[in-house]
């Protein structure tokens, strides 16, 4: 999401459009103009526009429903297949994961109800033609919320109805063998949508991609927390590496990367701490700027979060995951010297290292209570 554009908060949630969301607004304006003319053109970009208008607040009905739980949510981002809500986690709680899933489905709903009622319309296969269709603008904006309401509640991740599969097989299963058992339907739905795009239409084959990937992501992401819970921090840390001194230049930095092809470099003080990290990415787009020359300590992350290394792999997961999203934590000992950096890519090694793909599902079917949220 590194190419999107914050347009501002609302409730506290930052809204960001992807600069390939014009792209899809300058392909609307372009076809639509062809058809008929300028006035058509704009028509197609304002219709587009309330589409979106209404994918965000099928964004926020999952924002709201998951504020409730507890689960808070830094931002939501808007590609032209869509929106991306990014909640912090997703509760593990059946009925709460159902009720999340549904929030944003249950918006569509309204918003095409309330449409038809104002309009007099009904639903038609004619108003559904989108950006390029004619007549009635705010009814053809009603069918539109209802194929999205139907659309995302295909049983597939990402969309909300891999969600709702998910959490009516929780009631049954544990959560990673759901997860699993959705996922494999979802990339099933996958394979079923390409077939028909090879039929004729080339963005069912797009869609099929996104749907493939996104369970095959949500399995992974699922897999990834079962090994951290029972795992702790300590046993999981990158602890052969070389640090880098706090005026150290981007040369030497440079150096160093290609001694140790490290992922993350720390950066120590005078006094042998942490001061900061500096990642592959941030070392060579800032050669680029200000040469070898340049200084480390302008091109470091200057804080990351840090755990102890007792603590449980979960905690060191979930603080990866959250905004803003650092490239590692540091794992600090009783007097809060460095004893070792987890990555993502660490993270990764011990899954593997753990076999998580041969290993059965294990433990209860879900944690009890409210903690699920958590």
């Amino acid at each position: 999401m590194t190419w999107s554009i914050p347009l501002g908060r609302v409730a506290g949630t930052a809204i960001r459009v992807h600069v390939t969301f014009f792209l899809l607004l300058l392909w609307v304006a372009m076809v639509a103009g062809a058809q008929g003319g300028p006035d058509a053109a704009w028509q197609g970009v304002v219709f587009i526009l309330l589409v979106f208008v209404c994918v965000v607040l099928h964004e926020f009905g999952h924002i709201l429903m998951a504020r409730h739980f507890g689960v808070s949510t830094s931002d939501i981002t808007l590609l032209p297949i869509g929106g991306v809500a990014r909640l912090a986690r997703m509760p593990e709680n059946p009925t709460q994961e159902l009720l999340v899933a549904l929030a944003g489905p249950a918006v569509n709903l309204v918003i095409a109800l309330v449409l038809f009622t104002a309009t007099g319309t009904r639903p038609s296969l004619a108003a559904a033609a989108g950006a390029f269709g004619t007549g009635n603008l705010v009814a053809r904006l009603a069918t539109v919320n209802l194929f999205l309401l139907l659309f995302n509640l295909l049983p597939a991740f990402p969309m909300d109805g891999g969600r709702v599969l998910r959490a009516l097989l929780g009631y049954r299963m544990s959560f990673v063998h759901a997860t699993q058992v959705a996922a494999s339907i979802g990339q099933g739905v996958a394979i079923g949508l390409g077939f028909l795009g090879l039929l004729g239409n080339p963005i069912l084959l797009f869609i099929a991609l996104f749907v493939y990937l996104g369970a095959a992501a949500e399995s992974h992401m699922v897999q990834l927390r079962q090994v951290a819970q029972g795992l702790i921090a300590g046993e999981s840390m990158m602890t052969r590496y070389q640090a880098l001194p706090l005026s150290a230049t981007l040369g030497d930095a440079a150096d160093a990367l290609v001694r140790t092809a490290q992922p993350v470099f720390p950066v120590m003080d005078g006094q042998e701490r942490l001061r900061g990290v500096l990642t592959q990415s941030a070392l060579v787009a800032r050669l680029h700027v200000d040469g070898p020359d340049g200084a480390v300590a302008d091109a470091m992350v200057p804080a990351i979060p840090a755990i102890h290394p007792y603590q449980p792999l979960s905690e060191a997961l979930r603080l990866l995951q959250e905004p803003p999203n650092p490239p590692a934590v540091a794992v600090v000992g009783p007097d809060d010297r460095l004893m070792g950096l987890i990555t993502a890519d660490t993270i990764g090694e011990v899954m593997l290292t753990h076999g998580v793909n041969n290993r059965p599902p294990v433990g209860p079917a879900r944690p009890p209570g409210d903690r699920a949220a958590a």
